[in-house]
């Protein structure tokens, strides 16, 4: 198999596992800081998909670090293609789960004029959260992509 640079078992794949799940984190704790979140249904799937997203990236940070220190090869084709569906998965619900709370986000500012002194802070966070849920998202489509052309190369 091809090395690329971010696949899994290298310093690359590590550094953008932490990076997945270190703006998921932040996605997710901006979100939970916001006032009255949790009455607003795409806000929770936001939470639930970066959460997924979080435990994904975490996981497989944690398998980096392992095949590191040990010196492992994390790249024979069944392993590859397990990554690749996963990230596909947590790349598709974090997409949806950010262009859903962002269209919210915009309702609310724009339309709604619901973004008014007294709400400025609330929005604020959503829009701060929803920032970082994109920047979750292009770096787990980046990774899949990554694995992508590691498992079509075999």
């Amino acid at each position: 198999m091809k090395e690329l640079l971010g696949g899994p078992g290298t310093v690359g794949g590590l550094v953008m596992r932490i990076g997945q799940c270190a703006s998921a984190a932040t996605s997710i704790g901006v979100m939970v800081s916001a006032k009255d979140f949790a009455s607003h249904t795409a806000f929770c799937y936001l939470i639930a998909s970066m959460g997924l997203q979080l435990l994904w990236s975490f996981g497989l940070a944690c398998l980096d670090v392992y095949a590191l220190r040990r010196k492992k090869d994390l790249q024979n084709p069944i392993l590859v293609s397990l990554f690749v569906v996963g990230d596909w998965v947590t790349a598709m619900l974090s997409l949806a789960a950010s262009c859903s709370s962002a269209g919210v986000v915009v309702l609310y500012a724009k339309d709604l004029k619901f973004c008014g002194a007294e709400n400025r802070i609330p929005c604020l966070r959503y829009e701060v959260s929803v920032a970082f849920s994109f920047m979750t998202w292009v770096q787990i489509a980046v990774s899949s992509h990554v694995t992508f052309w590691i498992l079509a190369s075999v």
